[in-house]
C-alpha cells in the first residue's frame, strides 16, 4: 500500500521474519495469527482489572464460556474499566486497571480473517519486545489449562523468554540486541525486587498477627519497597523511570498479577531442558499437565522448581 507509513512497513516487515522464526524455531502453529495488521485507534488493546484483597495476594476470579474462570476482567472501553474498578474498591478490593497491548483468541475462531492481528498497540515495540510478545501470545494457542491462569501465563512467558532469548542471540541483531540486553537486565532485577516483597507480603498476611498489625506491617514493607526502587533506578539505572507508574500504583493486585505471570516460569523453563530443548517434546509435557487435576498439575510444578 503506497499510503503506509515506510518506518510502519519496516516494523510489518521484520514482524514477518519473527513470526516465521516462531514456525521454523519455536515449533509454535503456523496459522494466519499476526500475518495481518490492524490500526485500532487507541493506545491498548484491553484494558484489564484485576483486584485482591486488603490482606491478601489471591486475586478474584471470573468466570466465561470456552475460557473458563481467569482472574482479570478486560474490557475494550478504557471508561468501562475504570468505572467496574469504583464498583469493586466500594467492596474493599484493591484494584490494578492497566492497557494490554495484545491478547489471544487461542486459535479457536473458525476464519483466517478471525485470527489475531498484528496491532498497532505494539508494533513499533523493541524488536525484542515485538518477538517476546508475538511467542507469547502464541504460546496461548499450544496448550491452555481452563480455570487455571497462573499455569497459562506463565508457560506463555516461559515460551516468550526463551524464544525471545534465542531470537536476539542472532548475530545480525547488532544494537538491537543491546538495547534488548539493557532493557531485560532491568526487567530482571525488578522482578527479583518485587518478588522479595512479594514473599514478604505472602507470609505477613499468612501469620496469626491481628488485622491491625498486618495493616501497619504492610504500609511499613510498602514504603520501604518504594525507597529500594528509587535506590535501585538511581544506583543502576541511571534514573530510568520506566517502572515509575508501577511502583506509585503498587498494590495487592498489582502483585498478585506479577505471581500470574512469573511464579510457575522457573519450572517451566526446568521442563524445557529435562525435555532436551526440544519445543515440540515440551510442549507434548505441557499438554499432559494441562489434562491433570490443577492441584496435581501444580504438585509436578511444583517439585520441578525444586530441582
Amino acid at each position: 500500500d503506497a499510503q503506509t507509513d515506510a518506518k510502519l512497513k519496516q516494523r510489518l516487515v521484520l514482524s514477518q521474519e519473527i513470526r516465521d522464526y516462531a514456525v521454523t524455531e519455536l515449533a509454535l502453529p503456523d496459522n494466519a495469527s499476526y500475518r495481518r495488521y490492524a490500526d485500532l485507534q487507541r493506545p491498548a488493546a484491553v484494558w484489564n482489572v484485576v483486584a485482591a484483597p486488603e490482606l491478601s495476594l489471591t486475586l478474584e476470579t471470573w468466570c466465561f464460556l470456552v475460557v473458563g474462570c481467569v482472574s482479570y476482567r478486560g474490557y475494550f472501553d478504557q471508561a468501562a474499566a475504570e468505572s467496574y474498578a469504583v464498583e469493586l474498591r466500594a467492596r474493599g478490593l484493591e484494584l490494578a486497571v492497566y492497557g494490554v497491548p495484545a491478547y489471544s483468541t487461542l486459535g479457536k475462531l473458525p476464519f483466517d480473517a478471525m485470527a489475531d492481528p498484528l496491532l498497532n498497540t505494539f508494533i513499533h515495540y523493541p524488536q525484542g519486545e515485538l518477538a517476546r510478545l508475538m511467542f507469547h501470545e502464541l504460546a496461548h494457542q499450544v496448550v491452555y489449562a481452563a480455570d487455571d491462569t497462573v499455569f497459562n501465563e506463565s508457560f506463555a512467558t516461559a515460551v516468550e523468554r526463551i524464544g525471545g532469548s534465542r531470537w536476539m542471540s542472532a548475530d545480525q541483531r547488532g544494537a538491537a540486541r543491546d538495547e534488548y540486553l539493557r532493557f531485560d537486565a532491568r526487567r530482571v532485577q525488578f522482578r527479583t525486587l518485587t518478588q522479595r516483597y512479594r514473599e514478604r507480603l505472602r507470609a505477613l498476611y499468612a501469620s496469626t498477627a491481628p488485622d491491625h498489625d498486618k495493616r501497619s506491617a504492610k504500609a511499613a514493607a510498602m514504603a520501604q519497597l518504594r525507597i529500594d526502587y528509587e535506590q535501585l533506578k538511581t544506583e543502576s539505572w541511571g534514573g530510568f523511570a520506566g517502572y515509575d507508574a508501577w511502583f506509585s500504583r503498587a498494590n495487592n493486585a498489582s502483585f498478585g498479577v506479577l505471581a500470574a505471570y512469573g511464579d510457575l516460569v522457573p519450572a517451566f523453563e526446568q521442563m524445557f531442558e529435562r525435555q532436551g530443548r526440544d519445543f515440540p517434546r515440551f510442549y507434548n509435557e505441557v499438554r499432559r499437565l494441562a489434562a491433570l487435576p490443577k492441584q496435581d498439575r501444580r504438585a509436578a510444578l511444583t517439585a520441578l522448581s525444586g530441582d
